[in-house]
């Protein structure tokens, strides 16, 4: 259910506090660098924005007076080398910290599993559990990366929403309206995925020893000494293709709906954008104005869409973490 899905979200904080431990100036540097990122995007628009109608305005003017407009170029300028200065720090520092948590938790889980009581190695509930757990091992890096960036996005959108709120409050509202069928979509799914992921673990877990046995140069001698190459051939064709259909099932409803939802936001994002130019046109804001507006509505509804989805993301991986937290 959507509520598990929230719940999940609980053990994000403990991980990051966990990927914090590991290296703390890196992991305050990673994080400053996104608040600096999430604020350049609405400041390029609105520099955009005082360029267009500077040159608008000297276009009316003899003889033209271009110091202003040299200053905002040099500033915009200044703004786009920035931000992909802080982008490539933002990359090597993710990789960084995810390094160094990767080899961290795998010691941690090393250390736990010694401790296991053998019988309990013996049971295969256990058993599937310490195998995703150990899976969670090389994969929190994206997690990480998600959580930051969201909070990296939420920023941005936040200042984006401001400058429409300045101009127009119900663009706000076309917003809201172009986004939210999607999310609710992408979560669904997300909670959907989780579940079929969990339930196979112990087909996937035989699949990959059938794999394992079936073309190893360790066992190939016994396999066609004892003629078990069909079996095992027969066995994991029949268990993936069961797999596959499963998935496929899940996939093609997830492509179905997210397509029709897609389709009812296009239709509430281009009604605001003909709402922006109306505007225009009538005199009610400037040609800057209307660059600043549809720019700021279309970065918005672009990073309404990575957040939402994201943040589905996030939720699927987390209910993944739980495994790792439980068994730790």
């Amino acid at each position: 259910t959507n509520t598990s899905s929230f719940a999940s979200l609980k053990f994000v904080p403990r991980f990051l506090g966990k990927v914090y431990k590991t290296n703390p100036l890196l992991f305050i540097a990673n994080v400053s660098l996104r608040l600096l990122k999430s604020l350049i995007p609405i400041a390029l628009l609105w520099i955009g924005k005082e360029i267009i109608d500077e040159v608008i305005l000297q276009v009316d003017l003899d003889p033209a007076d271009l110091t202003r407009l040299y200053w905002l170029i040099g500033i915009e300028f200044f703004l786009a080398v920035m931000s992909d200065v802080f982008n490539r720090l933002i990359g090597l520092t993710d990789g960084l910290l995810g390094d160094l948590y990767s080899n961290s938790s795998s010691i941690e889980l090393i250390q736990k599993t010694a401790k296991v009581e053998l019988a309990s190695l013996e049971d295969s509930e256990f058993y599937d559990k310490l195998e995703r757990a150990r899976q969670q091992t090389s994969s929190r890096v994206t997690l990480m990366s998600n959580v930051l960036g969201q909070i990296q996005d939420i920023i941005t959108i936040t200042s984006l929403i401001s400058g429409l709120i300045y101009f127009y409050p119900i663009l706000i509202v076309l917003l809201i309206i172009s986004i939210i069928p999607s999310f609710i979509n992408e979560l669904k799914y997300s909670r959907s995925s989780y579940s079929l992921q969990k339930s196979w673990t112990p087909e996937r877990r035989e699949l990959d020893y059938m794999r394992m046995i079936g073309a190893s140069d360790i066992t190939a001698k016994e396999i066609k000494l004892f003629g078990l190459a069909d079996f095992i051939t027969n066995t994991f064709k029949r268990i993936s293709d069961k797999y596959y259909t499963a998935n496929k099932n899940l996939a093609i409803k997830k492509s179905m709906w997210g397509g029709t939802f897609h389709i009812l936001g296009d239709f509430a994002y281009y009604g605001a954008y003909v709402f922006i130019i109306l505007k225009a046109v009538a005199g009610f804001v400037s040609i800057g104005d209307l660059t600043f507006l549809a720019g700021s509505f279309s970065r918005l509804r672009s990073q309404l869409q990575t957040v939402f989805s994201r943040f589905s993301n996030i939720t699927k991986s987390a209910m993944y973490l739980q495994d790792y937290f439980e068994f730790v």
